[in-house]
């Protein structure tokens, strides 16, 4: 199964922390909260069953603007994928921040997922693909 979510993806930050009497709260900051938040809703939206279970494979592509400062040649070479965003924000808290989004809605738990690839790639179009297989035999060693 492949999703598309037409939002810019954003990384996962550290969390933050309040007191509440003598104990600590740790909440999400708000960038990172409205935009598990609205994948939540995107993926109500598109996909209308109940949670996988069992182990999955699961492909990510993220696709960031490009920046509006560069010259035409650059920005030609990153819209065709020659140079790729090798900058912050790094890849795995892009990925952390959407599997945890999408947690109890295309899957029970990202615990289940046994196999992870993920990309980055720049584009006029920001978004994250999502593409999730269903891992039906168990490899020996």
């Amino acid at each position: 199964m492949k999703l598309v979510f037409e939002i810019e993806p954003v990384e996962q930050a550290r969390p933050r922390a309040t007191r509440m009497g003598r104990g600590i709260r740790l909440y999400d900051p708000k960038k990172v909260s409205v935009y598990k938040k609205q994948l939540a809703m995107m993926c109500k939206f598109q996909y209308k069953q109940e949670p996988l279970t069992g182990p999955l494979k699961v492909e990510l592509k993220f696709f960031r603007h490009v920046q509006s400062s560069l010259s035409k040649k650059e920005r030609e070479l990153r819209l065709s994928g020659s140079h790729r965003p090798v900058v912050k924000p790094d890849t795995d808290n892009y990925i952390k921040s959407t599997l945890d989004g999408l947690n109890g809605l295309l899957w029970e738990d990202d615990n289940q997922i046994v196999d992870l690839i993920a990309h980055k790639y720049y584009s006029d179009r920001p978004r994250v693909e999502v593409e999730v297989n269903e891992v039906c035999c168990t490899h020996k060693q």
